[in-house]
Parts: C-alpha cells; structure tokens; sequence
C-alpha cells in the first residue's frame, strides 16, 4: 500500500522561505515520478512542479519558475519542494503524488497516489 506524508508547511512572511517534504512507502520510489501541487481557498487544485524518478528531470509552473526547486532524495524516499521568495498567493494546501511511472506530468489525473497535504500560509 503506497502512503505518502507531507511535512514541512507553516506559516511564513512574504519573502520567506520554506521546505516541504513527502515522505513514500509502499514500493519502490525510484522507479517513479513525484509532483507537488496546490489548492487555494475556492480555487482549482493546480501543478506546482514534478521530477522524474531518476531525479534529472524537471518541471515548473510559470508561477514558481525560478523562486522553487523540486528534488528527490532516493535513498530516504522522500520527495523536497524548496520555496524561496514566497508570495501571499503561495498560499494554499500542497499535496505530493506519485505517478505509476517514471515520466513527468502537469496534469492532476495522471498521478495516482495522493498524500494528505500541507498548508501553507505566506502572510506578515
């Protein structure tokens, strides 16, 4: 059975800076892709970033381009989303989810395991 456990939200000053975790099990995580997305309060759940199970592949949103950094550490199972230069708008729950292979997707559909998700509040 694949869980998936978030950690790492909070609440943080415009500017600030955080580190989500996702913690998996169940199976082996190298063998696929991870993504983050978020949903705000009376919005959409959106794609935040993804990387491949291998870890060399990437992708962002426009909206975190350059400000968060997606990256995997294999040997501890565990799925980071470094965020920098956080906005009021980053405010939202961020979910990690496991795909059933190895390539990347933006789309929420193709994903297949779901963790329960963080919050995270930017705010001064």
């Amino acid at each position: 059975q694949v869980q998936l456990v978030e950690s790492g939200g909070g609440l943080v000053q415009p500017g600030g800076s955080l580190r989500l975790s996702c913690a998996a099990s169940g199976r082996s995580f190298s063998t696929y892709a991870m993504g983050w997305f978020r949903q705000a309060p009376g919005k959409e759940r959106e794609f935040v970033a993804a990387v491949s199970g291998s870890g060399i592949t990437t992708s962002y949103a426009d909206s975190v381009q350059g400000r968060f950094t997606i990256s995997r550490d294999n040997a501890k199972n565990t799925v980071y989303l470094q965020m920098n230069s956080l906005k009021p708008e980053d405010t939202a729950v961020y979910y990690c989810a496991q795909r059933n292979t190895n390539t990347i997707s933006k789309f929420g559909y193709a994903y297949a395991y779901w963790g329960q998700g963080t919050q995270v509040t930017v705010s001064s």
